[in-house]
């Protein structure tokens, strides 16, 4: 009888031909070997993980970028959006883009309105991010919409009913593990950094390989960091040891992001 694989849900934000030492970025050459070698280990017998694709924020390089790739291997991807910015803001998808996303088949959830951490959110603002996003999303796109990507990976008790109260059944983190499949209503993802190897990335798929269960270790101090910095101080720090770039758009929502560092 075979084994189920567990999910591994990878994160990804921007997508750029050149390299960039902003940790955020992934070089195009560089996602199209990860995506080549994620077809690898998902047909490869005795594999323990399915690798899945997912983006955070709604950046045009994933369009323009990313989905041709996509395309060209038959594998779809989860684009998470930030609504508010959808249209309205340089370097961002608009509604022809959602459209055309998915016309190709991939799938769409919400990633918030304007990217404010839930966890610092009243119940109006709550309302916003969370319901006036879906419905949206929904009546731009005519479909429903029932995934949601937490900004910053924050939450508590509190954020994960408002998100089930506000129609999502499928709440993604940013918690480095593998999830059963089907998953449940929480689900961890991986980001994606642009300093990772692909050779890093295809040990982490290896059998029997325990870097998952060390970055998940990882995440944990870095959660108890925060609880201790704050989220204003955390992000300062974050800034610095991402070579987190002053021009670009994505700063804002960078800067609160949980990726979990590598050795």
């Amino acid at each position: 009888m075979t084994q189920p694989r567990g999910r591994l849900y990878l994160l990804y934000h921007e997508l750029r031909h050149h390299r960039s030492d902003y940790s955020y970025v992934v070089e195009t050459g560089e996602f199209e070997k990860h995506i080549d070698l994620f077809l690898k280990v998902r047909d490869t017998e005795g594999s323990e993980l399915w690798p899945e694709v997912t983006f955070d924020d709604g950046h045009i390089s994933n369009f323009e970028f990313g989905v041709p790739v996509l395309q060209s291997r038959a594998i779809k991807a989860r684009f998470f959006i930030t609504v508010g910015w959808t249209g309205q803001r340089r370097d961002y998808m608009g509604w022809q883009e959602l459209r055309e996303l998915l016309q190709a088949g991939q799938l769409i959830g919400a990633h918030g309105w304007s990217h404010a951490l839930l966890t610092h959110c009243n119940a109006s603002e709550l309302h916003r991010e969370l319901v006036d996003a879906r419905l949206t999303l929904e009546h731009k796109l005519g479909i429903p919409i029932t995934t949601m990507s937490l900004p910053g990976g924050r939450y508590n008790r509190r954020i994960l009913t408002a998100c089930h109260e506000a129609g999502y059944t499928q709440i993604f983190t940013s918690i480095p593990r593998a999830e059963p499949d089907p998953a449940a209503d929480t689900i961890g993802r991986l980001n994606i950094r642009g300093d990772m190897s692909l050779e890093w990335i295809a040990k982490l798929l290896q059998p029997g390989s325990n870097l998952l269960s060390g970055l998940e270790r990882q995440y944990q101090v870095k959660a108890a960091a925060k609880s201790l910095l704050g989220d204003r101080l955390y992000e300062k720090v974050w800034a610095l040891l991402n070579r987190q770039e002053t021009e670009t758009d994505m700063r804002k929502a960078a800067a609160s992001e949980d990726s979990a560092h590598h050795q």
